[in-house]
């Protein structure tokens, strides 16, 4: 019988799992900076569309080999698959730099955006070194790993300019060797240190993992993830052309205010851990579907401006036009006040504003009737959107997907201990493919719309959806379990 695990040796194992996971999210999403820095100075000349695949290959290749990734972990153990990840995936980083074609450089980034999986590794490996008290703790600090994304946003700009002043056509190429050389470095620690460890019940054949996915609470997880985690990741791609094309803002500003986003939302999770552990996962999760339906309700109002028919002047008799200005029409002897005020605009306002005016409709010496409009009335109504409203709603959002990732993840080793790997690795699939067909979907609705607040009506649809679904697949369970209790409504005490 195996030993207990000590808590300080449990926490050990959760600092190197955190560790690597970080360095291995910040590889991820190396492509995000390197594909645009390539693009930007020239060194390559690919379109568009090929610049969309070197982003996404890497996304979707961590994705869908999560589920395979986490069965292996279930069946070998956490220290030899995660080793073997780290060492190999560093290998097309050290050949990156010799890319010389978009098919070479896309075969490349398929092969290191394995490192995405680490994700299901380090979720079946961290949990397995914790009782179900700190369980959710522990999988919230492990899952601040994904601020290794903003390691990248950050330090890959800076590097990469630095490597260029001398070279500006081969000093990239220093960087993802840089980037190969800190996963070889964490593999080796990983094979020197960690302790393996794999479930007790590890006896099961590979198809009886698999039997693991009909059931539905996978698929309703899933599309949880697909929410928190998947919508997380597309919109730290999204969100710095949206600034730039709604407010104007500049490259750096629109990637700071990016990088407000994601940053928060990774390292909130250890939080998110905390409140599943103290009220549980279920109650959090409905705090957070029901902040996201009232936060993308907001975020979906566009900036905008409706111009609409607003109170005009009607002649209070009959005759002939005498007179005409921009202020005042006189019909016979009797004048009729126009209010022709300037159109203004306004910028930077929180709430809606509204202006009206009129504008002279007949000409001198025509006949009008009774009650004819002679100025047309017409009235503006401008949402400004303020930009600091925004991202503060922006941020707020993030922070609520952070603390739902954590919750997502609490469910899983409290209904499916013995498969935490393989449901976990499904889990993680499905929020990556939110990652990947995120920007996809959102660029559809921008075309279709015109509007770049579209994308939002997605994600109320979709945070409605899950939250409805939540709600009620937990109904029916209560009422199954007491059924007493569902028919205390039609009492009449």
């Amino acid at each position: 019988m195996e030993k207990p695990t000590s808590l300080s040796q449990s926490h050990r194992m959760l600092f190197l799992n955190t560790l690597a996971f970080t360095v291995c999210f910040a590889c991820w999403t190396l492509n995000g900076v390197l594909v645009t820095f390539l693009v930007d100075k020239g060194i390559f000349d690919w379109s568009v569309v090929q610049i969309g695949w070197l982003l996404g290959i890497p996304i979707l290749t961590g994705s869908i080999m999560r589920l395979p990734i986490g069965i292996l972990t279930d069946k070998f153990g956490g220290k030899y698959v995660f080793s073997a990840l780290l060492l190999l995936c560093s290998i097309p980083l050290f050949l990156l730099p010799l890319a010389n074609s978009f098919f070479m450089f896309a075969v490349l980034s398929f092969l290191f955006g394995m490192v995405g999986t680490s994700f299901a590794v380090g979720i079946g490996y961290t949990s397995i070194f914790y009782p179900q008290e700190w369980q959710g703790r522990a999988l919230g600090i492990f899952g601040m790993g994904n601020a290794g994304a903003a390691i990248t946003t950050f330090m890959a700009p800076s590097l990469l300019n630095h490597f260029s002043v001398e070279d500006p056509q081969n000093g990239w190429k220093i960087l993802p060797i840089i980037y190969g050389a800190a996963l070889l470095i964490i593999g080796v620690l990983f094979l020197v240190f960690a302790k393996n460890k794999k479930m007790e019940k590890s006896t099961k054949t590979i198809p009886q993992m698999l039997s693991t996915l009909k059931n539905p609470r996978v698929w309703r997880f899933g599309a949880y993830y697909f929410l928190v985690f998947g919508c997380f990741v597309a919109y730290s791609q999204w969100l710095l052309p949206n600034f730039m094309n709604v407010y104007q803002t500049s490259l750096v500003m629109g990637g700071m205010f990016a990088t407000m986003f994601s940053l928060p939302s990774g390292v909130i999770r250890a939080f998110g851990g905390y409140l599943s552990d103290k009220f549980g996962a279920r109650k959090v999760m409905y705090w957070v579907l029901s902040s996201s339906v009232i936060l993308s309700a907001l975020l979906m109002i566009p900036k905008m401006e409706i111009k609409t028919a607003g109170p005009g002047v009607m002649a209070g008799k009959t005759g002939i036009v005498t007179q005409v200005s921009p202020t005042n029409v006189r019909i016979g002897d009797k004048d009729f006040a126009v209010d022709s005020k300037p159109e203004t605009t306004t910028t930077g306002n929180i709430f809606p504003t509204k202006s009206s005016w009129q504008k002279v409709i007949v000409t001198q010496n025509q006949s009008v009737s009774k009650k004819e409009i002679i100025a047309q009335g017409v009235t503006r109504i401008t949402f400004d959107a303020n930009m600091w409203v925004y991202l503060t709603l922006v941020i707020l959002i993030g922070i609520s997907w952070g603390i739902g990732k954590a919750a997502v993840y609490k469910h899983i080793p409290e209904y499916f201990p013995t498969e935490i790997g393989v449901v976990g690795g499904m889990v993680g699939l499905l929020g990556g493919l939110g990652g990947f067909f995120g920007p996809i979907i959102f660029s559809y609705l921008l075309n279709f719309t015109g509007f770049w607040s579209s994308s939002w009506i997605f994600v109320l649809l979709f945070s409605s959806i899950c939250l409805i679904w939540m709600h009620i697949t937990i109904t029916r369970m209560m009422n199954a379990r007491q059924p007493m209790l569902s028919k205390q409504i039609e009492t009449k005490n």
